[in-house]
């Protein structure tokens, strides 16, 4: 059975979302203040997803989602917001959140998500292939990659947005594919938030980001992996 971390201090809310979760047949656990929350994610996993709300107690939602990402966690993690500021949603995502929904939302748009966060994970899971081009290796099973030899950490939506360009064998890819198929979001969501994210392979994978050899900019379309070069 699917393990579902819920983090939501709203306890109207939370028992609302632990029904409907729990008749799609997760097996949910939840907590009601950040501090219980991080406690949860690092004594009581694996987790197979995590909805995490930004606005807790004791702990926010950005801190309780960057001390788990430093400790090693790597369940997907979706964002509960009633922010619909730009700058906390990319925050979220730069801290490694893989997807989020903006309060108030409908229950059916939230197990969507969740279903496509897990779709997502266990594509990946359920292959043993190693990609690799120059001197970067791609563990798809593992969600690991190694440049030159050393292990490089990647949040997750870096490693998603890494595979997705491989897998287009050097064709480019437009910051609205890009947004939609890592993010899941609809085209004209924050696309700056791509070129963060390239910004970020280039500085762990490439040896001068200032001048990258494979992964590079398309002018007026997006980016593309080189493998050759």
């Amino acid at each position: 059975m699917t393990r579902l971390l819920l983090v939501e201090d709203n306890i109207d809310l939370a028992f609302g979302l632990r029904n409907n979760l729990e008749i799609e047949g997760y097996h949910v656990a939840g907590a009601e203040d950040g501090e219980e929350g991080l406690r949860c994610l690092l004594e009581d996993g694996p987790w197979d997803v995590v909805v995490l709300d930004v606005m807790l107690p004791k702990m926010d939602g950005f801190r309780v989602l960057k001390m788990a990402r430093d400790a090693g966690v790597d369940a997907p993690v979706l964002l509960l917001t009633a922010r619909g500021e730009e700058a906390d949603v990319v925050r979220g995502l730069r801290l490694g959140a893989d997807d989020y929904v903006t309060k108030p939302f409908g229950i059916l748009e939230l197990l969507a998500r969740v279903e496509a966060l897990l779709r997502r994970r266990g594509a990946a899971s359920q292959s043993e292939r190693v990609l690799a081009y120059g001197d970067t290796e791609i563990d798809l099973a593992a969600r690991t990659v190694s440049y030159d030899g050393d292990s490089v950490a990647l949040t997750p939506k870096e490693f998603d947005l890494l595979v997705a360009l491989y897998r287009r064998e050097g064709a480019a890819a437009s910051r609205v594919e890009l947004i939609q198929e890592v993010w899941g979001y609809p085209a004209s969501v924050i696309t700056r938030t791509v070129d963060t994210h390239i910004a970020e392979l280039r500085a762990k994978l490439e040896s001068d980001a200032s001048e990258p050899r494979h992964i590079l900019t398309v002018p007026r379309v997006g980016y593309r992996l080189d493998q050759n070069a």
